[in-house]
């Protein structure tokens, strides 16, 4: 499937972010005249497993105790089932509030990045949201493996859903951010929006000579783009001009073998999903 017919998809849990994870892709597929589809997956990780009381009990206990917590454990899945058929529900009708004429919603059961490797062909932009209290727990766990596994721009998004007005791309002159660059360029998502092109490291010749075409790329594409070199640690540095400037969303190139690559792929992937408070588009 081209990308040109390929889908924004909304990943939700059921939890309160899961709303503004709806209007956030809402927002998304109406900007790029894409289809709309919300997600919903029963993990069977999501729940814990039985007990087994099973060498603790006579046989004929034991049999009574297991056909009794099958019993259970199919209406539990019966429950989950119901329950997430209700998210989606609501979810398809915030999509229509939003704007969005026919949202496609689907569930689906197996393992979250196992059902996206599924879609893979289909995705033109995966949206998720962040539980910011528990991005060390198994939420945020499986947040940072569809980061690292997916390889389609990945929209992350904050409790709190508001439409961007100016949004900073963090820019080092790689293969990956001069790609991004021309993604962000041809793309509808952030037109007449104002552009901001910020290089993190020394303030030379060749970064002002890179910094200067991803303006000129930008500008020619018709964005406002103001563009700054400026020397200090990645994370520090994007936090501050982000604060100061009134940042709405912060795009990344997440593969590379630069500083931002680092920055983002490992350990401190993590990092920046936590520390942002708005949200993170991750480019490939």
């Amino acid at each position: 499937m081209s990308i040109e017919t390929s889908n924004v998809v909304a990943c939700i849990d059921g939890t309160e972010i899961s709303m503004a994870v709806c209007d956030m892709a809402a927002w998304a597929a109406l900007a790029m005249q894409a289809p709309l589809e919300i997600l919903h997956v029963l993990d069977k990780s999501d729940y814990p497993a039985k007990p087994d009381y099973s060498g603790n009990l006579a046989v004929g206990a034991r049999s009574a105790l297991l056909d009794e917590l099958s019993k259970l454990d199919e209406k539990r899945g019966k429950l989950a089932l119901e329950q997430g058929r209700l998210v989606l529900e609501e979810a398809r009708q915030r999509a229509i509030e939003d704007g969005v004429a026919k949202p496609i919603i689907l569930q689906r059961h197996g393992g979250l990045i196992e059902t996206l490797a599924d879609m893979d062909e289909r995705i033109r932009l995966l949206v998720l949201g962040k539980h910011n209290e528990n991005l060390g727990d198994h939420t945020g766990s499986r947040l940072e493996n569809v980061v690292r596994t997916m390889q389609r721009p990945i929209l992350i998004t904050t409790p709190e859903f508001t439409a961007p007005k100016r949004v900073m791309l963090a820019f080092d002159g790689s293969s990956t951010t001069r790609k991004g660059v021309e993604m962000v360029a041809q793309s509808p998502l952030f037109k007449e929006l104002p552009c901001h092109v910020v290089m993190v490291g020394e303030n030379n010749t060749s970064n002002q000579i890179q910094l200067d075409w991803a303006k000129e790329v930008l500008s020619d594409a018709g964005f406002e783009a103001p563009a700054s070199i400026i020397e200090g640690e990645v994370e520090t540095v994007l936090c501050d001009y982000r604060a100061a400037h009134k940042i709405d969303m912060l795009i990344m190139g997440a593969y590379g073998h630069s500083m931002i690559r680092r920055f983002l792929v490992g350990s401190t992937t993590t990092n920046i999903i936590r520390n942002a408070s708005v949200p993170v588009l991750l480019l490939r």
